[in-house]
């Protein structure tokens, strides 16, 4: 590879960590700083790397922005409605007694497809200290299966920002992504769920006092038992008994002003499925039909293909753009009652907004660094270089989105990265877009730690400190990332 270009991706790599480890500018003006970086050290004409910059921006908000602002929508309306909180309850009764880790486990991951892991924490954490309490142990495992079984979807299966953010980038097919991404997920949860199992009573006594007054109440965290029927100290401060259960009931005053005499508003488990369940299925089929079609035709991956007529209906109602304005709308007259006012429900999506605007900016910058890769031979470079050497291809997205993680700590930023650099060499080296966006997404998943906002949320709920949340946590997070590369290998035999 020449030397010169080599310099330039370093450089440009570089830029992006220790901006964000070391100065106070934030990933996006970090990204858009390394692709002037690449270019200048590229030898890219000055215009031409601000051309390359604004094309790649617009081109990738062009692909996906629309589908993470309408995902974050329905994101909001689960967490205020309770949505979220009923489903957790129906996997809890769907497991069964004695199988809370997988039932925790299974609830993070379904409910991080379309919330946030931070927020989506705060909301199921509760459940998990009920469960803690009417058990009177085990708190930690339940814990690091809900917060790692949220860590899962959030980096594999759209309509998460990252995965889609890394679709849009790479160009891969978003129905396929999604079923790839949950086939991970399946796989990974047993691994989340072992390692909670045995990690989690090891370093249950190392638990502050603090959250094990509030998961066990006063006894407990003195002598570390109780006698039954005690009186506990419930996560919000307020005295229950070891009877309690968690509740699906949302106050009302939340959603609005009730009519008199309204009963608490509660979802069913199906109906709070529906704007979740409802886009994935069309997007899912628009996927199915187009690749039944194009095997009918014989035209599979020569690039001329054209919908038949039977195909057209579901790839215009299962695009993605389609497919979540018709979850937003489910969301708001199914999981909402008719009561709340619109100025309510304005004001949700505005902060689902503001939620997702910096993940928007984010994605469209590591759009620009990849597009500045390519139009400056970066891309073509690494991609002979890449292919003059035994090292599977599909493993480059996969290492710099590893390497990114554990230097600047954010998954999203560590996968777009990944994606960004690696974008030009898919065609050229023929690795599947799918292959390439799973080993973005897979990479960014390894040792969660310091640098990471949501460490803190889960060891800080979990009162995890020290060598204990580096066991727990960081190690939880390293063992899926060490499982999916075997996962890698197996879906590049299939799809590469």
């Amino acid at each position: 590879m020449d030397i010169q270009l080599l310099l330039a991706l370093v450089l440009g790599i570089a830029t992006i960590i220790v901006l964000v480890l070391k100065t106070r500018l934030d990933a996006f003006v970090a990204l858009l700083i390394a692709a002037l970086v690449t270019g200048i050290v590229a030898g890219q004409a000055p215009l031409d790397i601000v051309s390359a910059i604004t094309t790649g921006f617009g081109n990738t908000l062009a692909s996906i922005g629309i589908v993470i602002g309408l995902g974050v929508g329905i994101g909001k309306i689960l967490e205020v409605s309770g949505a979220a909180n009923s489903l957790a309850m129906a996997f809890l009764k769907l497991f069964g007694k004695g199988r809370e880790p997988w039932a925790l486990g299974s609830v993070g991951a379904l409910v991080s497809i379309p919330v946030f892991c931070d927020s989506g924490y705060v909301i199921m954490n509760p459940l998990a200290r009920s469960i803690a309490r009417v058990k009177r142990a085990g708190y930690i495992t339940l814990a690091l299966a809900l917060g790692c079984g949220m860590t899962l979807t959030h980096h594999l299966v759209p309509p998460t920002p990252g995965p889609l953010a890394v679709a849009g980038i790479l160009g891969a097919d978003l129905g396929a992504l999604i079923l790839a991404g949950l086939a991970f997920t399946v796989l990974l949860l047993p691994i989340v769920v072992f390692y909670a199992q045995w990690i989690g009573p090891k370093i249950e006594p190392s638990m502050n006092e603090t959250v094990r007054e509030a998961v066990y109440g006063t006894s407990h965290a003195r002598t570390g038992r109780r006698s039954g029927g005690t009186a506990v100290v419930d996560h919000d401060g307020g005295a229950s008994t070891d009877d309690d259960a968690p509740s699906m009931d949302i106050d009302n005053t939340t959603l609005g002003t009730p009519p008199a005499g309204a009963k608490p508003h509660r979802v069913g488990a199906f109906v709070a499925s529906l704007p979740l369940l409802v886009p994935l299925l069309l997007i899912i089929m628009n996927t199915v039909s187009g690749a039944i079609d194009q095997n009918n035709q014989g035209v599979v991956g020569t690039g001329e293909y054209t919908p038949s007529s039977w195909v057209v209906p579901l790839a215009f109602i299962g695009n993605p753009v389609v497919a979540l304005v018709i979850g937003v709308i489910l969301a708001v007259y199914v999981l909402l009652p008719r009561w709340t006012p619109r100025s309510k429900v304005q004001g949700w999506f505005g902060e689902a907004a503001a939620s997702a605007g910096l993940i928007l900016l984010i994605t469209g910058a590591g759009g620009a660094l990849g597009q500045v890769l390519r139009s400056s031979g970066v891309g073509d470079a690494l991609a002979e270089a890449i292919a003059s050497t035994p090292l599977p291809a599909f493993l480059v997205p996969f290492l710099i989105a590893t390497l990114v993680r554990i230097a600047q700590g954010s998954g999203t930023v560590a996968m777009i990265t990944a994606a960004s650099v690696t974008a030009p060499l898919v065609g050229s080296l023929g690795i599947d877009p799918i292959v390439a966006a799973l080993a973005c997404t897979a990479g960014s998943m390894v040792f969660s730690y310091f640098n990471d906002s949501y460490f803190w949320v889960v060891t800080r709920f979990s009162g995890l400190e020290g060598v204990a949340a580096l066991k727990g946590w960081s190690g939880i997070t390293t063992a899926v990332w060490a499982g999916s590369i075997p996962l890698l290998f197996i879906a590049n035999a299939i799809l590469g």
